[in-house]
């Protein structure tokens, strides 16, 4: 009997220096906190799927109204949520030095395609391949991709043109990750697929699988050590350090995850704002006629750059809707946050410490964008953007460690609506859920019954 008596003790013991006091860590510094649940801290409700990342994330930035950051847990590790704008350019920008590091998501030496690929190398490794990568997104590179993706984009709208339908019912997510797969596989891996025309081919359903991180190792199965991507393709004469093939696999491969689900996404969101703000729209397809008729019916690269309010639109949607609810950087060295009033007191962050920074809460934060939930796109015309602090607005990130596909990223979108809108427009239909519910179960931003809409012909 005492032996149990013993043994419930010591198991009391473990269990609250191991999952209760780590809990407090925050309040022991003086820096506010919420009520983390033991062992999964803040994360339970989603963990259980019972709240999104995102709500998650917006409802510890309005835990606290009028401070610079919150404490928070991940399970029982404490992470500092960042506020302040001000703070957060600190951080992400002129103290980089101090945050170059993203979080590990999975165990180094696990798979040596993520531990090699551009989010998660650390350090020197991360700058010398982010250097050698930089010069595969420059404005010639982006031109001549523009070409590449113009031709998916004009076969993306044939297959619909093709079907005897006035309203043709699509879920917008689907449709969209074909595309962006369709132009991944020719501007990335020089191979030619029409998603839509064959939903099952090999290309599409592998690559999907890929995105997902149980398989990575199926990755090589697709495209194989042997294949080098054009887009990555960097000649040795140029670079002081050789990169092996697995290391070009590597960065395919977060190219390919990053382009088949977030730009899809982000293609879905848009949609799904153009069709029930029909004014928006309207307006927007004007402007795409009009650019059409200028460019005597060949659209070019120029062209599409000079859109002023398909760009406003793109910004608008990504203020709204981004993809990622938040971003990370992890202490590389002992670092100090001072007090900038008298109820702070300074924080003093160890190597290793992290800290959030919360893009989708402060996207909707009234005090950046009155009437946060409202689409609109003169937030970002000419007269309003420049009032615009660029840490309130971080689609791609912030600092050096933001999105290098984000110019990428952005000519796929303008490209297929302007051909969509070219010869659709974009309407709800039976199936489409206004307002539609955010899905618990993924880590990024979307929708739990998907994007039904109706592509219905224009005459032109």
């Amino acid at each position: 009997m005492l032996m149990i008596i013993l043994g419930v003790a010591l198991a009391a013991v473990i269990f609250y220096y191991a999952c209760v006091k780590p809990l407090n860590y925050w309040t022991e510094r003086g820096v506010k906190q919420g009520k983390p649940w033991w062992i999964f801290g803040d994360f339970g409700p989603s963990f259980f799927r019972l709240q999104s990342f995102s709500e998650w994330a917006q409802s510890a930035y309005n835990e606290t109204p009028g401070t610079r950051y919150f404490g928070t847990y991940q399970f029982v590790k404490p992470i500092l949520l960042l506020k302040d704008p001000d703070l957060i350019k600190q951080i992400a920008v002129k103290d980089f030095d101090h945050f170059t590091d993203h979080r590990t998501f999975v165990p180094e030496n696990i798979d040596p395609l993520w531990d090699r690929n551009l989010l998660t190398l650390k350090g020197q490794s991360w700058h010398d391949m982010r250097s050698i990568l930089s010069p595969s997104f420059t404005s010639s590179k982006m031109k001549s991709m523009f070409v590449l993706i113009v031709e998916c984009a004009d076969n993306f709208v044939k297959n619909f043109l093709k079907k005897d339908e006035e309203i043709i019912t699509v879920e917008m997510k689907d449709i969209f990750t074909r595309f962006t797969n369709d132009v991944i596989a020719t501007t990335a891996f020089g191979v030619k697929v029409d998603s839509l025309a064959e939903p099952n081919n090999e290309f599409y359903l592998m690559g999907k699988d890929a995105t997902d991180f149980s398989s990575f190792f199926k990755i090589l199965k697709i495209f194989g050590y042997f294949m080098v991507p054009k887009l990555f393709y960097v000649s040795k004469a140029n670079i002081n350090n050789d990169l092996t093939n697995e290391d070009i696999t590597a960065q395919a491969l977060i190219f390919f995850s990053a382009g088949f689900d977030t730009v899809s996404s982000l293609m879905s969101f848009t949609a799904y704002e153009l069709a029930v703000n029909q004014d928006i729209q309207h307006r927007l397809k004007k402007e795409v006629d009009a650019t059409w008729k200028e460019c005597g019916g060949k659209l070019t690269y120029e062209s599409l750059l000079k859109m002023k309010y398909m760009d406003m639109v793109v910004s608008e949607a990504m203020r709204k809707w981004p993809n990622l609810p938040q971003t990370d950087r992890v202490c590389t060295k002992p670092y100090t946050i001072q007090p900038t009033t008298p109820e702070e007191k300074p924080i003093h962050l160890e190597k290793g410490a992290a800290v959030f920074i919360p893009i989708y809460p402060i996207h909707r934060c009234p005090k950046f964008y009155p009437d946060p939930d409202r689409f609109d796109p003169e937030r970002f015309n000419d007269e309003n953007k420049g009032n615009i602090n660029p840490y309130t607005y971080m689609p791609f990130g912030v600092g050096p460690r933001n999105c290098i596909g984000s110019r990428f990223a952005l000519l796929e979108v303008k490209i297929i609506f302007f051909f969509i809108l070219k010869h659709f427009e974009i309407i709800p239909v039976e199936k489409t859920q206004i307002p539609f519910e955010i899905c618990q179960k993924s880590i990024l931003l979307t929708a739990a019954n998907g994007f039904w809409l109706g592509l219905k012909r224009v005459k032109n």
